[in-house]
């Protein structure tokens, strides 16, 4: 056994109802000892007072259970989004507010590539653009022969120009789903979901995973998450080949790596009855700071680019009911065979038609194989009613609602996607506690920037981007929201027995923050400073 430690602070909040607050941690062998006051460890024998942290308030180590490595390594593309964000550098991308602006930046990013290199941006958000649609046209203006695309902030869709088409044969005669046609039937350089996407992204070298399976997006994935506070983090989309996991496990493994990831295969690309095995497989090849065995499985698309698959009455717009990623009756079988194999499944649905196929697979394979606690869970679940989280309580499954879009496209939902009504319980964070839903909330970073004390203001405050109130009947209070950015998301990761509250026998993983979140008024949640985290017991100030 190694020395005891213990932390003095001003004040822990704990998460945990025995011992709510506190004022010292004992932690030893990266563990907690005990909790309580200066006197916590005495009975444990001689320990060290460690005062580092005095001025600060603790908290467990935020989970952000939706995200995805590329946080770190989609920086290495140019960024093209509407809303000012700060990169892993700590550098300022201000936001790009009109198409001029939007192909302005696109063109200054283009001289620094070599005579013919692909042009790649990221972080587009064309729903706040709303005088025209990006096109070919647009980015032919910068370069007519030089391949360009341009990835939506969703990356369920993207933009490119004629040359990019060109490259992967889109013309007139195209017949892929989601390759978008202008009233000329030619394609407009719209291309929707990942069966349009791919053949350019192949040809273009945009590859996600080597992208984000890289030693230096690792690491700078770490870094993204210490300085959020997170001291757990999903990749929730993970080709995890085996020379990714041997990379993941190396550097993971190395003395002070900040975050414990939480992979989940994808879904795709294999019999279902292969991919339960190869997730078995990985899970018995986990390690304290890798865990492995769950899967991802995609639906549907995106709300704000209207691929998302919802009820009747569709879009206020008109536009068509999205795209099935993975036909329904395809759904019902990798819910069958997962669930049968005990495979926890992480299952993409933005749109309620999407949330009630997937929530009947899983009625039907509960029924096949009952008994199994899978603990599966909805990422997303935006426009999830009363009746379909009743259902989710009934059946144990949890959810894990997107509260970020409330700020960042309330409005533009409101007037462009599914109206006022079915706007103000997006995110329905208040139904779905009050179903008895076990609830965790995220960021989807890199969507969204990752930041859980911001999220957790969103689910309080239900603010958007003009000020207004987006259903105030769904608003939680802030004890709530930092149990679902902590313990609750814990419990969707099947990792509540270690991590999410501070308490005896749990990993020593805290977020080290400048004032206490539960003092602040509501409205300042969200600028609660982080000054770091504590991981394994290990101090990593910012």
């Amino acid at each position: 056994m190694s020395k005891i430690t213990v932390f003095q602070t001003k004040k822990i909040i704990t998460i945990d109802p025995n011992c709510p607050v506190a004022t010292h941690v004992a932690v030893q062998d990266g563990k907690i000892l005990a909790v309580g006051a200066a006197d916590c460890a005495d009975e444990w024998g001689v320990s060290h007072t460690d005062t580092r942290l005095a001025d600060t308030v603790l908290m467990p180590g935020f989970v952000e259970a939706h995200a995805h490595m590329l946080a770190g390594a989609i920086w290495n593309y140019g960024y093209a989004g509407y809303h000012d964000r700060i990169d892993p550098n700590g550098k300022l991308w201000t936001g790009l507010t009109n198409i001029e602006a939007v192909i302005d930046g696109l063109k200054t990013q283009a001289q620094s590539l070599p005579e013919g290199a692909p042009l790649v941006a990221w972080g587009f958000d064309p729903i706040f653009l709303t005088d025209e649609r990006l096109s070919r046209h647009h980015l032919d203006q910068i370069s007519p022969t030089r391949p360009i695309a341009v990835l939506f902030s969703n990356f369920h869709l993207m933009c490119v120009n004629s040359a990019a088409l060109e490259l992967a044969e889109y013309s007139q005669y195209t017949n892929v789903e989601g390759v978008v046609k202008g009233p000329d039937g030619q394609p407009t350089g719209e291309l929707q979901e990942m069966a349009a996407m791919f053949p350019v992204m192949h040809r273009l070298g945009i590859d996600f995973r080597n992208l984000g399976q890289t030693e230096q997006a690792i690491r700078s994935y770490g870094a993204v998450a210490r300085q959020a506070g997170v001291t757990t983090v999903t990749d929730l989309f993970s080709m995890m080949e085996e020379g990714d996991l041997k990379l993941m496990q190396r550097v993971t493994s190395e003395p002070g790596f900040p975050v414990r990831i939480v992979p989940a295969m994808a879904a795709t690309g294999a019999r279902p009855e292969q991919l339960a095995q190869r997730a078995i497989e990985l899970r018995g090849r986990s390690t304290d700071k890798l865990r492995l065995g769950a899967v991802k499985l995609m639906t549907d698309g995106s709300i704000q680019g209207w691929t998302a698959r919802v009820k009747w009455p569709g879009y206020v717009g008109g536009q068509p009911n999205g795209i099935w990623n993975t036909a329904p009756t395809q759904i019902g079988e990798i819910c069958d065979v997962m669930h049968r194999e005990g495979v926890q499944m992480h299952i993409h649905v933005n749109g309620d038609e999407a949330s009630e196929v997937v929530i009947n697979a899983l009625d039907a394979a509960s029924r096949n194989t009952p008994g199994q606690d899978n603990r599966h869970v909805l990422q997303h679940g935006q426009m999830m009613g009363a009746d379909q989280f009743q259902r989710c309580a009934e059946l144990g499954i949890t959810v894990n609602l997107f509260a970020n879009h409330i700020w960042y496209f309330g409005d533009q939902h409101v007037a462009l996607t599914i109206g006022n009504n079915r706007a103000t319980r997006m995110n329905a964070c208040r139904t779905a506690l009050d179903c008895g839903v076990h609830l965790a909330i995220h960021s989807d970073a890199p969507v969204t920037p990752m930041g859980p004390l911001f999220t957790a203001w969103c689910a309080v405050n239900r603010q958007t981007m003009s000020g207004r109130t987006l259903g105030a009947a769904q608003c939680i209070s802030v004890d709530e929201a930092l149990y679902a950015i902590t313990l609750g998301a814990a419990y969707s990761l099947k990792m509540e027995a270690e991590i999410g509250s501070i308490e005896t026998g749990k990993i020593a993983d805290f977020a080290i923050l400048g004032a206490d979140p539960t003092a602040v008024d509501a409205q300042d949640l969200k600028d609660v400073p982080v000054l770091g985290t504590v991981s394994g017991g290990v101090v990593q100030l910012q």
